[in-house]
């Protein structure tokens, strides 16, 4: 093992010996390089008359780069966007999002969480955090209604196991008996879980009611007790799109975090859904635990290992992207933008659930609850949804996901308020062809 590791091993094995029992092997053999790095750090700071040290080429004093590059990049120089970035991220960029988790989650308050690393999206979080916490055969608790790609992630790259539960009640509320039964049940065989809490969740566009997330706190919290080591896992892709006013409008990372020290809560979250930007890819991973010394040292380390994972894998994430991103977030109009854009989208999710409540629709499919992200879910009673879906993109122009044997999966995040209705009653006629 590579004596930088074994000395962030010792660091978190001081702070929470819980930590060391959770990570992978993986996790255990990963540390952020010096070397080259380090040297190259040194310079910046020393090497006043000749600097042959950094990787990139330069003319002048300034970084070299196109004419025809620039010329597409407004406002920001090639230092702040052809560069590499540090594989943490950009300093200004980092320390901004961590403000940002305090404001949004008031349950923080008091709390000490790590800086976060950034990430290539949060698919790529995912990926880090599967290669620093995930061991072949680890088991991770998903609901039976998931977004696809944590089965290649966990389970094809990583052969972690994946255990499932109903996600919904019959009476139509998120199902945390099934969750605990669940939980235990592999808690009793396990001296680990992973449990992953995607809200807004992908595919059926849910999010726990204030209650429902105090009782999945309360479960996790037992099993803690019980002596099974937790990782909680917080996907808040979608975060901020809330339609209700009885849903949680905080991570349950917030109220994980520092509850127990055999509990880890991890966020994963980012600017691809939060500030509409898909394309540039700009996620983070985030710690929150119990630590008995110096937490920040504690935090440092994990960090270092999660980065050493980011730059062991693909360098760093774009420079111009996180570059964007920031300046966006600094800017004083961001709150007013974002809150455009959110009503827009509300007013999307509210005619839905208008249009579906026509009881014309009652013997063609269920609607599975919904409250918040982009999505929402129609559960078929007559038709094969793949044949469904077929027919009615051959005959009427319509596209739609098909979930398995029952489901159509509905992005109204990308319709127009006017084309509800058309939609759901094209899906309606569809199966009346069908029948």
């Amino acid at each position: 093992m590579n004596p930088i590791a074994k000395e962030l091993n010792e660091v978190i094995q001081n702070g929470n010996p819980n930590l060391m029992s959770m990570m992978s092997d993986v996790g255990k053999n990963l540390f952020f390089p010096k070397g080259i790095l380090s040297q190259s750090a040194e310079a910046r700071e020393k090497a006043h008359k000749i600097n042959a040290t950094i990787g990139i080429a330069k003319e002048g004093n300034a970084t070299m780069a196109l004419p025809s590059v620039m010329a597409n990049i407004s406002g920001l120089p090639a230092e702040q966007s052809l560069t590499y970035a540090p594989s943490f991220g950009i300093p200004g960029l980092r320390a901004v999002w961590k403000d940002a988790i305090y404001e949004k989650n008031p349950s923080l308050a008091g709390k000490e969480i790590s800086l976060p690393v950034v990430t290539n999206g949060i698919t790529h979080g995912i990926s880090i955090f599967a290669d620093v916490w995930v061991d072949p055969g680890d088991v991770v608790i998903l609901p039976d209604m998931f977004w696809g790609n944590y089965n290649m992630i966990l389970n094809v790259r990583k052969q972690a196991t994946i255990k499932h539960f109903k996600i919904f009640t019959e009476a139509g509320g998120y199902n945390t008996a099934a969750f605990e039964e669940r939980v235990k049940e592999e808690a009793a065989k396990n001296d680990k879980i992973i449990v992953l809490l995607n809200f807004p969740q992908n595919p059926t566009g849910y999010t726990l009611t204030v209650d429902e997330a105090d009782r999945i706190v309360q479960i996790l919290t037992e099993v803690a007790e019980s002596g099974t080591h937790v990782i909680a896992v917080a996907d808040d892709a979608y975060f901020g799109l809330f339609f209700e006013d009885n849903v949680l409008k905080e991570s349950i990372f917030a109220r994980l975090s520092g509850i127990h020290p055999r509990l880890l809560a991890v966020k994963l979250d980012g600017a691809t859904k939060e500030s509409y930007v898909w394309g540039l890819r700009v996620g983070f991973i985030t710690y929150g635990c119990t630590i008995d010394t110096d937490a920040e040292k504690v935090y440092d380390a994990l960090a270092r290992k999660t980065a050493g994972g980011v730059r062991g894998n693909i360098s760093n994430a774009s420079h111009l992207s996180q570059s964007i991103v920031l300046e966006s977030m600094k800017s004083e109009a961001f709150a007013a933008e974002k809150e455009e854009k959110y009503k827009i989208l509300e007013a999307r999710a509210k005619k839905v659930k208008k249009v579906l409540a026509d009881p014309k629709y009652q013997d063609a499919w269920d609607v599975y609850p919904f409250n918040s992200g982009y999505f929402m879910c129609i559960r078929l009673k007559t038709v094969k949804a793949e044949t469904l879906r077929v027919h009615l993109l051959d005959k009427y122009g319509v596209g739609l996901i098909a979930l398995g044997d029952t489901d159509l999966r509905v992005a109204f995040s990308c319709l127009e308020e006017s084309d509800v209705q058309l939609l759901f009653d094209t899906v309606f006629q569809g199966i009346a062809d069908l029948s």
